[in-house]
């Protein structure tokens, strides 16, 4: 009988350990040992659906992983303390150096697209579509009423939300909305807690995941974003997938290319993520990836592990 354990909450997030701990050993035929990964919270979903599935035939294999935030993932991720890392933003510039100062070589992996959602209370009847400048204006602050964004709108003082500096996701907007300045807002480590803050307060407004506003579409509104031309945009599967909404961006698991060399298990869990092909993803509310994407990352992880794999797979097959 398969067990699964949820471990404890922490102020940065839940640290979640999924695998199977089945007695005796495994007749897949496959690697075995500990896999640990940490990062995005906002990829964390999609980990946990991937393992659901990868753990059913891999008894082995326990991959944990954490929910630190992007920033505090490639903390631990540097210190060699977690094997993959997952991430809502590219790898910034600092962190290839602290990897490169260590000697640790990674490898990075798209594993699904996202949409940063803007969003206001349910009640709020006269927020309808933003551009990129007014949500500068509101989150630098500029912008204290919502009289100050629109003079149509009513002078009501604006309650703004964010992720904080731990996520990928404040990271990417401060990139794309702020021109890298700080956000001024009520910022929390908790999406759920800003999801609940722009429910109950009537004049706010907040940003996060696609999967956060699908899971809460019922209680929240959702804002389009619009153009320099004139263009609004939505996020929908169709505009995040083929990046035409505002506010798409991929996401990412970067891997220690060493530990995944070394460790068998580790290769097999990669080999899943991307045979599962965005599935797990859909199924955690973001959107998959096109196909040939993860077809030319198999190709790439298969040259990253080396010849042997095939060799490894094909007994696999055999049994």
């Amino acid at each position: 009988m398969k067990k699964w354990q949820l471990f404890g909450t922490t102020v940065i997030g839940a640290s979640l350990l999924l695998g199977a701990c089945g007695g005796g050993n495994s007749d897949s035929g496959k690697g075995s040992g500990e896999v640990k990964g940490d990062g995005s919270s906002t990829v964390g979903p999609i980990i946990e659906k991937l393992n659901e599935k990868f753990a059913k035939d891999n008894s082995d294999v326990t991959v944990s992983n954490g929910t630190a935030g992007t920033g505090g993932g490639f903390e631990k991720f540097i210190s060699g303390s977690t094997d993959f890392s997952n991430a809502s933003r590219p790898i910034k510039d600092e962190e290839k150096k602290k990897l490169d100062d260590k000697g640790i070589k990674y490898d990075e992996f798209k594993i699904a697209q996202d949409g940063v959602t803007i969003t206001v209370n349910k009640d709020n009847d006269f927020v309808d579509e933003l551009t990129k400048e007014q949500l500068n204006e509101i989150y630098s602050g500029k912008a204290k009423t919502w009289k100050d964004v629109n003079s149509k709108w009513p002078d009501k003082e604006i309650k703004a939300f964010s992720p904080d500096q731990s996520h990928g996701t404040y990271d990417f907007f401060s990139e794309e909305i702020m021109d890298k300045k700080d956000i001024k807002a009520e910022k929390n480590a908790d999406t759920n807690t800003i999801v609940q803050s722009v429910e109950k307060n009537k004049d706010s407004v907040g940003y996060f995941g696609y999967n956060f506003y699908k899971q809460n579409k019922d209680k929240l509104k959702e804002v389009k974003i619009k153009d320099e031309n004139g263009k609004l945009t939505e996020p929908t599967k169709k505009t995040i997938q083929d990046g035409s909404y505002a506010l798409s961006r991929p996401l990412y698991i970067y891997t220690n290319e060493k530990k995944l060399k070394d460790n068998e298990g580790f290769q097999d869990f990669m080999k899943f993520v991307m045979k599962d092909k965005g599935k797990s993803a859909e199924d955690a509310g973001f959107v998959a990836l096109p196909e040939k994407d993860y077809t030319e990352q198999q190709s790439k992880l298969k040259d990253i592990i080396g010849k042997d794999s095939d060799k490894k797979d094909s007994k696999k097959e055999d049994k």
